[in-house]
């Protein structure tokens, strides 16, 4: 393991490049993900004892599941708080399409593929089609909502953002009852009711009540001097981070599920307020330093001998899941959707691969002991690398030439029934 001082010298390299960075990179075809996978991948070729041998993923299933957790758990927070059109079955289409046709899809094709092209056992091949399931809230920035308060044209009114900002809220969530598949096929003792059915519906409570409980602590409170908005502190994103996950876990419950529906429900009871800018600014803030530790690390991995034994087929693998099924998947999924033509293609296409892929796999691989297991970190771990250079590139320029053909704006539906009474 690396010295004390050398975990402090990295740390505070690597906020300084979280900080400086985006400013760097900004109109320019590449992104912060990538300069930082591609340093780590530079550290990792490099002969550096001081940091320890983190070739092998698995030996460190621990650290590699708690950090990636931690990372998504605040992400989406900053996700849930992005999303400024009102929930309903039509206005959020888009969405649901991708989350209940194109992600089932994409894991059972993934799934059939590795248990066919690599040879993986069904438990396995299921694991890494879950795996390869969820979309990043945190490298997909260039393609998602921006910031609370943006130009509608850029949130509310945007299909491409918006769905694509509201699927990576959710997905990491959705992902967890096929993981539990795929463990309860490998024999550790699984409940299809309690760890596969229940987990989401009381998720989805959890982040209900805890959401409106935040939400009148933030605006409603009586006194000011407890009104948490008053303050302009954005260190209360942790609170709305941390609350709900905490008691859905406590509940066993999907905490990644309650945390973005917390979020979503603290928006969409004060719209306008300018305290989400705040607490949005803080998430950014927070997202960036663990994009740069998280990818730094992926990269030092992938140069220090985590690809050692890597076969054509495996490459092959992760680029057909990531730009193959995906977009199929995606494109056949919004037909006849609210999303038109060219928005249907880019949001099938930027599915980002990112922090969830290396949390399930951490998370499955550590509860189970799977054959097969340096194949699916190295598939994995391939998939992210390729999403981030890919996607890094593209995302910009694409999203640059679409907004400007006016192709991101929803296709017109009739208007969903006023609620009874």
């Amino acid at each position: 393991m690396p010295s004390l001082p050398v975990v402090f010298g990295v740390a505070g390299l690597l906020a300084l490049a979280a900080a400086v960075l985006p400013k760097l990179v900004a109109d320019r075809p590449f992104s912060t993900p990538l300069v930082m996978l591609l340093a780590g991948l530079l550290l990792g070729l490099l002969p550096l004892p001081c940091l320890g041998d983190w070739a092998s993923p698995a030996q460190h299933a621990n650290v590699v599941e708690s950090f990636t957790q931690l990372g998504i758990v605040l992400a989406l927070a900053g996700a849930g708080l992005s999303v400024d059109r009102p929930f309903g079955l039509r206005k959020w289409m888009s969405p649901w399409r991708l989350l209940f046709v194109a992600m089932p899809l994409s894991i059972a094709a993934v799934a059939l593929l590795g248990w066919w092209w690599l040879g993986l056992a069904p438990a396995a091949a299921l694991l890494l089609g879950s795996a390869l399931a969820p979309t990043d809230p945190v490298l997909a920035g260039d393609v998602g909502v921006p910031a609370p308060g943006a130009d509608p044209d850029l949130a509310r009114d945007n299909e491409i953002r918006f769905t694509l900002t509201t699927e990576a809220g959710l997905n990491d969530g959705l992902a967890m009852p096929f993981v539990f598949v795929a463990l309860l096929l490998a024999g550790p003792h699984v409940s299809v009711g309690t760890d596969v059915l229940l987990p989401l519906p009381i998720g989805v409570v959890v982040g209900l009540a805890v959401g409106r409980l935040l939400a009148w602590a933030f605006f409603r409170i009586p006194s000011s001097r407890f009104r948490l908005a008053e303050y302009s502190d954005g260190l209360v994103l942790l609170a709305l981070a941390f609350l709900p996950f905490a008691v859905a876990e406590l509940l066993h419950g999907n905490g990644f599920l309650a945390v973005f529906t917390a979020a979503v429900c603290v928006r969409t009871s004060e719209r306008s307020h300018g305290y989400h800018e705040v607490l949005h600014t803080f998430g950014r803030q927070l997202e960036r330093l663990f994009v740069a530790i998280t990818l730094l690390g992926l990269g030092f991995v992938l140069g220090d001998g985590l690809l050692r034994g890597v076969t054509p087929l495996e490459i092959l693998f992760a680029a057909v899941a990531v730009f193959v099924v995906r977009p199929l998947a995606g494109i056949g999924s919004l037909i006849r959707s609210p999303a038109r033509g060219r928005a249907a293609l880019a949001i099938a296409f930027f599915g980002v691969r990112g922090i969830g892929t290396l949390y399930y796999l951490a998370y499955g691989l550590h509860q189970a002991d799977l054959p097969g297991a340096g194949r699916l970190w190295r598939v994995g771990a391939l998939a992210v690398a390729l999403s981030v250079l890919i996607h890094g590139i593209l995302a910009a320029p694409v999203m640059r030439r679409v907004e400007e053909q006016g192709a991101h704006l929803p296709r017109h539906l009739p208007e969903e029934p006023p609620p009874p009474g």
